[in-house]
């Protein structure tokens, strides 16, 4: 029987407008051989969790560029918990102080990307990290 594919939910949250870096990454991760939901630009946390349980994605990856970061990923992570999803790797990159990093992980963050990030880092990263589901 072949093995699942990591599944990854990629997602704009909020009024950010710039997506070059998400769909840089999101290539990176389907030419690893993983399977990427591609949401788009301006999405809610609501909408982003809603498609994670919908896809039983394995991962959630948020890029946030607009300074949003800390409420935005602390509103996805509640979201998870409460949908049951917990259990599965909230990580992300963008635009992110080193200072709120921290804090992100005490929310239960995994780790996040900047620019400049080499892609297989973030690859190898996912691949460590990812609860499979579905097994």
């Amino acid at each position: 029987m072949a093995e699942r594919k990591i599944k990854v939910i990629i997602a704009k949250p909020g009024l950010d407008g710039h997506d070059r870096g998400a769909k840089v990454v999101a290539r990176a991760l389907v030419e690893a051989g993983m399977e990427v939901v591609y949401l788009g630009l301006q999405q809610t946390p609501e909408s982003i969790v809603g498609a994670a349980v919908e896809e039983d994605a394995d991962v959630i990856g948020l890029s946030i560029l607009s300074g949003a970061h800390m409420t935005n990923f602390r509103k996805v992570r509640e979201l998870m918990v409460g949908a049951g999803l917990g259990d599965r790797l909230l990580t992300g990159g963008g635009i992110i102080p080193t200072k709120d990093q921290d804090k992100l992980k005490e929310l239960g963050v995994g780790r996040v990307f900047g620019p400049g990030d080499d892609l297989q880092d973030i690859v190898d990263y996912i691949r460590r990290n990812a609860r499979r589901t579905s097994e």
